[in-house]
C-alpha cells in the first residue's frame, strides 16, 4: 500500500483562482483593502501590548489610481512584512497570516476584529492584474522589499529603498481589465464594499471651502472662504451599528438610515437595534420602512457584513423570509462564509441566527405595543404586512405575535384576538356554537353588506392584504370552532345562522315558475340563482360569492391553495340570493306581460351587480338610461 502528499501544481493554480475562486472580479478591491485593514489592526494590537513602541500615526490606507501608468495602489501603514514573511504568506498559497496572527493574540480588542481567514485574498489581484508589486517595511528593524509576479509560479524577491512602515500591493492592470483605470469604477467599488470599513480609506482629494487663513474679509465684514483640497474619506469608520445602544439616540437612527439609503426619502416607522454576544457574534440594526398592503418592496434592502466588511445584500437563510422586506445592516463574525467570502454556507449556526433575529423582532414589537400602545395601533396598516407574513411563515414568530397582532374594525377600532373574541362570542356564535369572525376587503365596495352586518350589531374586521386567504385559512385551523366569513360570501343570516327560520311569501312552484325568468338576464355559466326567506327590508336580489370559492381564488392571486383540482385559474362563480318577501320579487312574478317582466328583473339584477361593483362600461350606460325612462 502506498501513501504520500498530494501536489498542487502552481502552473495550474492562477488559472482556477482567476477563473473560479470569485463569483465576481470586482470583489479584488475589498480583498485587498480587507488585506491592508487587518494590517493596521495588528499594529494597533501589537501596541496595546507593548510590542510594538513606536507612532501608529496617520493609519488611513490610500486607493492610488494611476491611468496614464495603468496601474491601481492600495497602500497602508500598517504592520509590514519582512522578507522572511513575504515568503511564508506570499509564497505559501492559502497559508492566512491574519489567522495565525488572530491565534496568537486572541485576547486583543484589535486582533478579534481582523478580517482575513483563507489566505487567499491576495490572489484575487490576478483577476484583473498582468502583475503585482508588494512592496512592504516590516514595522521591525528590518529592509524593505519589492516582490514581483507576472501570474506565473515565477516570482522575484529583492530588497528596497521605502522608508515608511506599511504595505503597497501595486496592480498592473490588464488589458482586458481597463474598467478598473476608471475613477468613477472605483469609487463605486469603493462604496458598495468598503462604506463602512474600520480604518479610514482615502481616494483622491476633495475639494472644501473654509475660512481664508490670512482672516481677509469681504465688503460685508464676513471672512472669506478659501478653497482648499483635503483627503477625500469615502468610508464612516465608526457606523451606528458598532455603538452602544444606550450611546443613540433617534436622530442617530435616522441619521443612518439616510446614509444607508440617500435616495429613500420617506423616514421608517421604527428600528430594532441588534447587540447579541452569546451563543454568537451578531451586531446590526434593522428598519421598518411603510409598506403598502401589496407588498411593492424590494427585497434586497438589508446588507449583510463580516467585521464591517460587505458581503451580500442577498440574505435569504440568515434573514428569516419576512424579515427580508426590512431595511437595515446585520454584521456578524460567526456567519460561514465560503472561501471568496461572497455568499453564506448553509449550517446549523446560520438557522440558529436567523431564530434569534426573529425573536428580537417579535420582543422589541411586544415592547412597542405595551409602551405606547395608541403608537403601535397608528402604525398597524404600514407593518401588519410583516406581522401576517411571519405568521404564515414562522411558527415560533407567530405564536409570539398573539401578544401584539392586532385586528381592525370597520369601526377603526383596534382589538388583539383575545379582545375581538370576548367582545363578539355573545353575539356572533351561529346555531352550531361555531363563532364566526367577519370581515371586508373593501370596505367601499362591499359598504352595502357591511351595513347589513353592523345593522345586526356585528363587528366587521377589515383584512386587506394579498394574504389575507391564507392568513384567514391558518387562524381556522389554529383556533378552536371557529370560521372567517367574508361579509360578500352570503347574506348575513346565512353568515351567522342563528336558525330563525322567516317564513316564505313564495311556495316551491312559484319559486320554480320565476327561476328561468331571472336565469333568462343572469347567465347560468356564472351565476346561481338561489331563494331565501328574508326580511322585506333586505334587498330584493343579492350578488354573493361563496366563501370557498373567493377564498381560493385569493389564495391564486399570490401562490397556493391547492389550484392544480381547477387545472389552472379559479373560474368566476356568484350566487344570485333572490328575496322570497321582498314585494318587488312578487310584483315580477306576477307581471303577464313578458318583455315588462324582463325588463324589471333585469332592472333589479343591475342593482344587485352595481351593489357588488360588477356592473361597468356598456352595461352601466344602459341601466342609467332605463332607469332615467322609467323614472
Amino acid at each position: 500500500m502506498a501513501k504520500g502528499k498530494i501536489k498542487v501544481t502552481t502552473e495550474n493554480i492562477f488559472p482556477i483562482i482567476k477563473k473560479f475562486l470569485y463569483s465576481d472580479h470586482e470583489i479584488f478591491l475589498r480583498e485587498l483593502i480587507a488585506n491592508a485593514t487587518d494590517a493596521t489592526k495588528k499594529l494597533k494590537a501589537l501596541s496595546s501590548v507593548g510590542d510594538f513602541k513606536g507612532d501608529i500615526g496617520d493609519d488611513k490606507i490610500e486607493i492610488i489610481l494611476d491611468k496614464k501608468a495603468k496601474t491601481l495602489t492600495v497602500k497602508d501603514k500598517g504592520i509590514g512584512m519582512t522578507e522572511e514573511e513575504v515568503k511564508k504568506y506570499i509564497n505559501q498559497i492559502a497559508f492566512s497570516g491574519a489567522e495565525e496572527f488572530v491565534g496568537k493574540f486572541k485576547d486583543q480588542e484589535d486582533a478579534a476584529g481582523i478580517i482575513g481567514k483563507f489566505g487567499l485574498g491576495f490572489y484575487s489581484s490576478y483577476m484583473v492584474a498582468s502583475k503585482v508589486q508588494i512592496i512592504t517595511k516590516s514595522y521591525k528593524d528590518e529592509p524593505a522589499v519589492i516582490w514581483e509576479c507576472d501570474g506565473s509560479p515565477e516570482f522575484s524577491l529583492k530588497n528596497h529603498d521605502k522608508k515608511e512602515r506599511g504595505t503597497e500591493i501595486v496592480l498592473h492592470i490588464a488589458e482586458d481589465s481597463t474598467e478598473f483605470l476608471e475613477e468613477a469604477r472605483i469609487s463605486a467599488l469603493l462604496k458598495k464594499y468598503c462604506k463602512f470599513m474600520p480604518i479610514p480609506i482615502q481616494f483622491g482629494e476633495k475639494s472644501e471651502w473654509v475660512d481664508n487663513k490670512k482672516g481677509k474679509k469681504d465688503k460685508d465684514g464676513k471672512i472669506e472662504k478659501e478653497e482648499v483640497k483635503v483627503a477625500n474619506i469615502v468610508n464612516n469608520p465608526s457606523p451606528a451599528w458598532t455603538k452602544s445602544p444606550s450611546s443613540l439616540g433617534e436622530e442617530d437612527y435616522s441619521s443612518f438610515y439616510r446614509e444607508l439609503y440617500p435616495m429613500n426619502f420617506e423616514d421608517p416607522l421604527f428600528n430594532i437595534h441588534l447587540n447579541v454576544d452569546y451563543p454568537f457574534n451578531l451586531t446590526g440594526i434593522l428598519y421598518f420602512p411603510k409598506i403598502s398592503p401589496n407588498m411593492e418592496v424590494q427585497k434586497d434592502k438589508i446588507q449583510l457584513y463580516s467585521r464591517q466588511v460587505f458581503i451580500t445584500d442577498s440574505v435569504e437563510g440568515i434573514v428569516p423570509d419576512f424579515l427580508t422586506l426590512l431595511h437595515g445592516v446585520i454584521d456578524s463574525p460567526d456567519i460561514p462564509l465560503n472561501v471568496s467570502r461572497s455568499y453564506l454556507q448553509s449550517d446549523g449556526a446560520v438557522k440558529k441566527i436567523a431564530s434569534h433575529i426573529s425573536k428580537k423582532v417579535s420582543d422589541k414589537l411586544e415592547e412597542l405595543f405595551k409602551k405606547d400602545r395608541a403608537d403601535f395601533e397608528s402604525k398597524w396598516d404600514d407593518i401588519k404586512i410583516f406581522i401576517e407574513y411571519g405568521i404564515l411563515s414562522d411558527e415560533k414568530f407567530a405564536e409570539r405575535a398573539k401578544k401584539f397582532t392586532l385586528y381592525k374594525t370597520a369601526e377603526g377600532k383596534y382589538y388583539t384576538m383575545d379582545e375581538l373574541t370576548e367582545k363578539i362570542k355573545p353575539t356572533q356564535t351561529d346555531k352550531d356554537n361555531k363563532l364566526v369572525y367577519l370581515y371586508t376587503n373593501d370596505i367601499e365596495g362591499q359598504h352595502s353588506f357591511v351595513e347589513a352586518a353592523k345593522n345586526k350589531g356585528y363587528e366587521v374586521l377589515v383584512m386587506n392584504t394579498h394574504l389575507t386567504a391564507h392568513l384567514v385559512g391558518k387562524l381556522e385551523q389554529t383556533m378552536e370552532n371557529t370560521t372567517f366569513a367574508r361579509v360578500d360570501a352570503d347574506t348575513i343570516d346565512k353568515l351567522i345562522n342563528k336558525n330563525e327560520d322567516i317564513p316564505s311569501k313564495l311556495d316551491d312552484k312559484e319559486k320554480e315558475k320565476l327561476k328561468p325568468v331571472i336565469e333568462e338576464v343572469m347567465p347560468k355559466e356564472k351565476f346561481t340563482v338561489q331563494f331565501e326567506s328574508m326580511s322585506e327590508t333586505d334587498q330584493p336580489m343579492t350578488i354573493v360569492q361563496p366563501e370557498f370559492m373567493r377564498r381560493m381564488k385569493d389564495m391564486q392571486a399570490v401562490g397556493g391553495g391547492g389550484m392544480a383540482m381547477f387545472g389552472g385559474a379559479m373560474p368566476e362563480m356568484y350566487n344570485l340570493v333572490v328575496n322570497t318577501n321582498h314585494p318587488l320579487i312578487g310584483k315580477i312574478l306576477k307581471e303577464k306581460d313578458k318583455k315588462k317582466q324582463a325588463a324589471i328583473t333585469k332592472r333589479t339584477a343591475d342593482l344587485a351587480l352595481l351593489s357588488q361593483n360588477m356592473l361597468k362600461g356598456e352595461e352601466l350606460t344602459k341601466f342609467i338610461n332605463q332607469s332615467i325612462e322609467l323614472i
